[in-house]
């Protein structure tokens, strides 16, 4: 497949990009025989991965993109049964045509060019159109009888069950592979000259009209790329295949004097024994090591079996911190890659969790060996000391990044130990958090929560409460069954000061209520962690994965947060997704989180909630972390899975016959695994803000571009509606929307200032995220003048409108995407010649028995689609 896609992606870039190294992980639960051992890679971390899904799309390839145009996507999914069947191969096309659609998805951010729910649209001249690009692949309509007049398929009955476009096997034109890659003839993207701009698809909805081809070419890999000289073909991609080995991990702690600053040692303690104890998989091999001004071996490797393992790493944990300040990171590295190597005598495929309070300069002197040892290396920062260059570690092996800001009922310690699993994938044996609260409270105080445990987690569930001062507060713990554990129920360490209960078995699904009691004389921080396993391996539970654009901005440049809900891989939808963004010093920040296609969220519903964050308050490390909490009253799972999916074609027309392709399979989900619901924790690492500005902030964020603009007619007038951007990006209430319209789309798109201006008086801005609903009457506007691109004689029966939404201190965000409506329901394809008075006067009698004349039938066409329009006026408006 992929040699295949390396070929045929040199000739469809103009013979400037192919494929020269692929690593392929191999499964851990393979036998192993000649396979390498893999160093940094993980599933996780993949470019595409394959694996089974059953769902409405019978394992279409798809793509999993989550930011706008010219963005590169999360991953490629294939199933096995699309890499094994080669009956699939005649409705896909070749695997390697496929597997290049989905890299041009994943790598250079360009969108599908068909439309499964808009298969037609009425263009400018007032015909119909199948949505296609480019425009000059043909075919014919086909109903459930064979072939037949378009007018049968669309206009009687809007799109009738059993019709569809039939595309003929063999065309004339070479475009376009995010069309139609299946087409033998097609071996280039669509470029300026053979986009359809008009076609209501996602690349024209998200790249502002721009043919595939433009976005592709701006990318970065052909800035200073060139075509290669001559005919010769590149060589073939050369494969690796590498499978992970023993799950080997070290705790590289720092027990510098810097430690003993704001219970920095004690949290470093207490999420370190719940790491050991709680979230760290079974069979994997850990070591500890500590560090000052030079590292120290606490102890080798030890393989988790069982309570007993897990207690022994506990007892080797550093129990007080040295008088030295001097931190030396890549001397406690050093020693964990010492540990790691006893097992086979490389640290490969190992992972270091690296947690420093200090300052190092030396961090440089070490990045080569660093990179060398084909070990992950996870940074966790402590207090706003901690070096600045920490980070540039996590980034060179592909670790996470976490930052734990000086606060005492800040949980961000436990949640990174918690988020940091072994990246195999295998959600069935990882740890789910459900539950993260710290609150400090006053003396004689409560906190009271509840926590959900859904049915499909329940099996080794712990809660950890943890607590500032000498002696634990009073614990409380009831399941849904009303069965109470109290204090003396619990682990107590006193040292640690933590506290831990272990359900044995399953949990019972449903609502746990915990009430801790102050029962010091003084204010303290509590906090309780809640995690849980897989109760069965046939339903995976569902998962957040939070994360960040960029690991770091320069103010005034927001940063792009986002959490992906699944349960296995289809989206969760309807959720409460809400971020908690904590910085160095000041108050921590809540943000909720939207699905709804809107703002910094490109697609809708796909299981992907997002949002702009850009209430810097100081400069530095800021940490993110998100809550999910789903309802059981409301639907969870997406119908289908979101992305961009490779076209499957149903058929074809070869010699003016059809031939129709095997149907996909379709497995349905259960109902029962649908229903319930849920909540979720999830660290999301931390990101850096540069240049925040001190004092007040000038107002510098414009609304956000509007990029779910739609247009309907209805009857003389058109219906737009989009969702409503606020007055800083996607937060507040704007000021005005400017609304302008076109009969021209090139007009609206390059010069939208000189477009038809709407009058909106009537309408003002809603708050952030709100549906907008404005009507117009078209014909108000038509008759102006407007500026017409030259070359541009052709009348125009559709109208072309944009949006822009102004602050109140006049910043424009930018121009929406282009929303179209046609100006009344199309005649026939036949041209009309008839005259009104022969109509009136009785044409409508007799045309059934008047069939010998080219004119009668025109008249028939013309009366029969008049009556048409007054009988399916509803289904009229649907279509447009």
């Amino acid at each position: 497949m992929i040699t295949e896609a390396s070929f045929y992606l040199f000739n469809a870039t103009k013979r400037r990009v192919f494929f020269r190294n692929i690593k392929i992980l191999i499964p851990a639960t393979w036998k192993a025989n000649h396979y390498s051992q893999v160093k940094q890679e993980s599933y996780e971390k993949a470019n595409v991965i394959v694996t089974d899904w059953y769902g409405a799309h019978g394992g279409d390839p798809y793509t999993l993109q989550y930011r706008g145009c010219g963005k590169e996507g999360k991953h490629i999914y294939f199933t096995s049964e699309f890499l094994l069947n080669d009956d699939l191969t005649a409705g896909y096309g070749s695997r390697g045509r496929v597997f290049v659609h989905e890299w041009a998805h994943l790598r250079w951010g360009v969108f599908d060019e068909y439309n499964n729910e808009k298969p037609f649209y009425i263009n400018g001249q007032n015909q119909i159109k199948v949505t296609r690009c480019s425009s000059d692949i043909v075919g014919m309509f086909v109903c459930e009888k064979g072939p037949c007049p378009e007018e049968n398929c669309i206009i009687s009955q809007l799109f009738q069950e059993g019709c569809m476009f039939i595309y003929n096997s063999t065309q004339n034109t070479t475009s376009s592979i995010m069309f139609m890659q299946s087409l033998s003839s097609v071996v280039e993207f669509c470029n300026s000259s053979t986009h359809n701009q008009e076609a209501p698809n996602l690349q024209n909805q998200m790249c502002n009209l721009r043919s595939t081809w433009d976005v592709i070419s701006d990318s970065s890999d052909f800035n200073h790329s060139f075509p290669m000289n001559g005919t010769a073909l590149p060589p073939p991609p050369t494969f690796s295949l590498v499978q992970a080995g023993d799950k080997v991990v070290c705790l590289v702690l720092d027990v510098s004097s810097n430690m003993a600053e704001a219970d920095r040692f004690l949290r470093q303690q207490q999420a370190a024994e719940f790491y050991l104890m709680q979230i760290v998989e079974i069979h994997t091999f850990v070591g500890i090591v500590s560090y000052n001004s030079k590292g120290e071996i606490r102890t080798q490797l030890h393989q988790i079996n069982n309570d007993d393992d897990r207690k022994l790493l506990v007892s080797y944990l550093p129990a007080m911190v040295s008088s030295e300040a001097e931190t030396s990171i890549c001397s406690g590295l050093k020693r964990g890659f010492e540990v790691a190597e006893k097992l086979n005598g490389r640290a490969y495929g190992s992972v270091m969790i690296l947690v420093t309070s200090g300052i190092d300069e030396h961090i440089s002197d070490c990045l080569l060996t660093v990179f060398r040892s084909g070990s992950t290396i996870h940074t966790i920062a402590l207090g706003s000391s901690a070096d600045n260059n920490l980070e540039e570690l996590s980034h060179l092996t592909g670790g996470l990044k976490f930052f734990v800001p000086d606060k005492s009922n800040s949980n961000s310690m436990i949640d990174a130990f918690s988020r940091i699993s072994s990246g195999t994938g295998d959600v069935l044996q990882q740890c789910i958090q459900l539950e993260s609260v710290g609150e400090n409270v006053e003396p004689h105080h409560q906190l009271k929560n509840t926590v959900t445990v859904d049915n499909s987690v329940g099996n080794d569930t712990a809660f950890l409460v943890t607590w500032q001062t000498s002696g634990p507060p009073e614990m409380v713990l009831s399941d849904p069954n009303g069965r109470k554990y109290f204090t003396r129920n619990f682990i107590i360490n006193q040292a640690l000061r933590t506290a831990r209960l272990w359900i044995p078995g399953t949990a019972k699904p449903g609502l746990w209520t915990y009430v801790l009691n102050n029962t010091h004389h003084s204010r303290q921080a509590l906090k309780v962690t809640v995690t849980s396993r897989a109760s069965r391996s046939a339903q995976p539970p569902a998962t957040v994965d939070a994360f960040v654009e960029k690991d770091s901005t320069s103010f005034p440049h927001p940063v792009m947060i986002y959490a992906n809900v699944r349960k296995g891989f289809y989206p969760v939808l309807n959720a409460t997704v809400t971020a908690t963004i904590e910085p160095e010093t000041e108050d921590p920040v809540t943000l909720k989180l939207f699905d709804d296609g809107a703002g910094a969220d490109v697609i809708k519903n796909d299981g992907i909630y997002s949002r702009y964050f850009f209430s810097f308050a100081v400069n530095g490390r800021y940490s993110l972390k998100v809550h999910v909490n789903h309802s059981p009253s409301i639907s969870t799972l997406g119908h289908s899975l979101p992305g961009s999916h490779a076209m499957y074609v149903p058929g074809y027309i070869t010699n003016g016959n059809i031939q129709m392709h095997a149907p996909r399979k379709s497995l349905g989900r259960s109902e029962e695994e649908q229903k319930g619901g849920f909540r979720r924790v999830s660290s999301g690492g931390s990101f850096s803000v540069r240049g925040v500005p001190a004092g007040p902030h000038p107002d510098v964020y414009p609304p956000c571009k509007v990029i779910d603009l739609e247009a309907v007619k209805v009857e003389e007038e058109v219906t737009l509606s989009w969702t409503a951007p606020g007055e800083d990006f996607d937060r507040g209430q704007a000021n005005s929307y400017e609304i302008r319209m076109s009969k021209s789309l090139q007009n609206i798109r390059d010069d939208f200032n000189n477009a038809i201006l709407v009058n909106t008086s009537k309408l003002n801005p809603q708050q952030a995220g709100t549906k907008e609903i404005f009507t117009f009457s078209p014909k108000l506007f038509t008759n102006e003048p407007e500026q017409q691109p030259d070359g541009e004689t052709q009348e125009s029966h559709r109208i072309y409108v944009a949006i822009r939404t102004i602050d109140k201190n006049s910043l424009k965000s930018a121009v929406s995407n282009i929303a179209q409506a046609s100006l009344f329901i199309p005649p026939n394809s036949a041209p009309v010649v008839a005259k009104d008075y022969l109509i009136l006067n009785g044409v409508l009698t007799a045309m059934g028995l008047i069939g010998i004349i080219c004119l009668t039938i025109v008249v028939t066409h013309y009366v029969l689609n008049k009556k048409k329009r007054a009988d399916s006026k509803e289904n009229g408006t649907k279509l447009l």
